[in-house]
């Protein structure tokens, strides 16, 4: 056994795993070595949710707020095994589809699958039933049932190909009816607490940080080294491209950049903040992001990768970014000890490629709390409803003053290499009057500040087309004289 092991809780007890490979993932350590076969192997890559299995951590270094499920003083958070790298499980506890039933009880997540002809093959069903346990808890903590519509966003990240989802929806409205045990919860948190006292991990090719001074040091010390957070990027590298990666750093053990805050006027999301976390706080700021929230990828993919990571990888697809540039966010990036601030719209240089120094890394993200004048948009164009990849993103904020457009930052994803803003259409709107003829001017300038490509999700004429029924949505929500409201707006029931 290595000097230090990974320690983590399983089973209900705390246990000790030697690992040489810091890329081998949670669901090969499970197959193959715990014998635990209830988790499947579907997509490798976290799209469809068959290796679904729930990971716990203190409650109290989950940062408010947080969709992280609180129960008994952990927090609970459904992640893909198949992409969760071993290493990162230090501290912290995994259950599986084999924690749900208390010896020949079946947990009411199951029960209710059984009840109400919730699996055919079976093969997506373990998958199904963790996630469908984790929002029992929710629900059962909070003393309230989940409506159809919670469920479907709940199971968003899970994929059934034969069953239909219908019996798996009622499987979920029926399951709080149902008698059955709860997850095994109580004791772990005083396991975790024993278990935060253990020394790191101790992994070649794998170091664990746990403070930003001790990032910033081992950064400078190995800038070729790759990040990582929650691995939703960096775990396909391994699973299809079957890259090797000999240096990793583990942003996750750095309780300063988990902390979300707001000061001086802007929300700070520090760089190792969940999806989920990361856009809840911007949803409690600002609602009218929330349809994009619950449309970027699967609560699987929210609660193990981070916001900072999807800007930092900095996809002309992503969708973090529109929105953020489109709100004037700026990077606090960091070499050393040393700081510098860069406005997020100046971090791209071209395709996935940045500003980022040797040995520099981000910080957080600073979101400026714009006021009542400001009114924002986030849009998502995809094939799918759910856990699609966007053939346009977008982010818009615009603030009148009167009847005149005062200001408008018009950011999209999709049109061009980056993620950037529409210099043209913005400044055909800004000083004007806010009415069908500006939208015009605005709209033909648009059409000259991109020339998007036509590829496999969309074509060229298509993103025009869209990005420029965007803009005309824009002014029919904010327009002075008779604007429509966002349920006239909704696309989708």
């Amino acid at each position: 056994m290595t000097e230090n092991p990974i320690r983590f809780v399983f089973r209900g007890r705390p246990i000790e795993v030697p690992v040489g490979d810091a890329t081998r993932s949670v669901l090969q350590w499970l197959r193959e070595d715990a014998q635990a076969c209830g988790s499947k192997e579907g997509c490798a890559e976290g799209d469809c949710g068959a290796c679904t299995v729930i990971v716990a951590e203190l409650e109290e270094e989950v940062p408010e707020p947080s969709r992280a499920v609180r129960v008994a003083g952990v927090a609970l958070r459904p992640v893909n095994a198949c992409i969760r790298f071993l290493p990162t499980l230090h501290g912290k506890a995994l259950l599986t589809v084999e924690d749900l039933a208390a010896g020949d009880e079946l947990h009411p997540a199951q029960r209710a699958l059984v009840e109400h002809h919730g699996s055919q093959c079976g093969f997506c069903t373990p998958g199904f039933a963790v996630s469908l346990a984790v929002c029992h808890e929710r629900h059962a903590e909070a003393s309230t049932r989940p409506t159809r519509d919670e469920l479907a966003d709940e199971l968003a990240g899970n994929l059934c190909r034969c069953t239909g989802y219908r019996p798996i929806l009622d499987a979920g409205l029926a399951m709080d009816t149902l008698p059955g045990p709860r997850l095994p919860l109580q004791g772990l948190a005083d396991q975790l607490r024993a278990l935060h006292a253990a020394p790191a991990p101790a992994v070649p090719g794998f170091r664990t940080p746990r403070t930003l001074a001790e990032l910033a040091a081992l950064r400078n010390q190995q800038p070729e080294a790759t990040l990582l957070a929650g691995a939703t990027d960096i775990g396909l590298w391994v699973n299809k491209q079957f890259r090797a990666l000999p240096q990793l750093i583990y942003l996750g053990d750095v309780a300063e950049l988990r902390a979300i805050s707001e000061d001086d006027g802007q929300l700070r999301i520090g760089a190792a903040v969940t999806l989920e976390d990361g856009w809840a706080a911007l949803v409690r700021r600002w609602p009218a992001l929330a349809e994009m929230h619950r449309r970027f990828a699967g609560p699987p993919v929210r609660h193990a990768g981070t916001l900072v990571g999807n800007l930092a990888n900095g996809s002309p697809i992503g969708d973090t970014a529109p929105v953020l540039i489109s709100f004037g966010a700026t990077l606090t990036l960091r070499r050393g000890e040393t700081t510098r601030e860069m406005p997020l719209q100046n971090f791209y240089v071209d395709y996935m490629k940045n500003r980022l120094e040797p040995g520099e890394f981000i910080e957080a993200v600073r979101v400026p709390l714009l006021d009542e004048r400001w009114q924002v948009q986030a849009h998502k164009l995809s094939k799918r409803f759910d856990c699609d990849i966007s053939a346009l993103s977008a982010g818009f904020a615009l603030r009148l003053e009167g009847e005149l457009v005062a200001d408008a930052r018009l950011a999209f994803g999709g049109m061009a290499a980056i993620v950037k803003r529409a210099p043209g259409a913005e400044a055909a709107l800004v000083g004007q009057p806010w009415n069908e003829a500006t939208l015009r001017q605005a709209q033909q300038a648009l059409a000259s500040d991109f020339k998007p490509l036509t590829d496999l999700r969309a074509s060229a004429a298509y993103r025009e087309q869209a990005a420029s029924a965007l803009l005309e949505r824009l002014w029919l929500a904010t327009r002075p004289q008779h604007p429509l409201s966002p349920h006239q707006l909704r696309v989708f029931a």
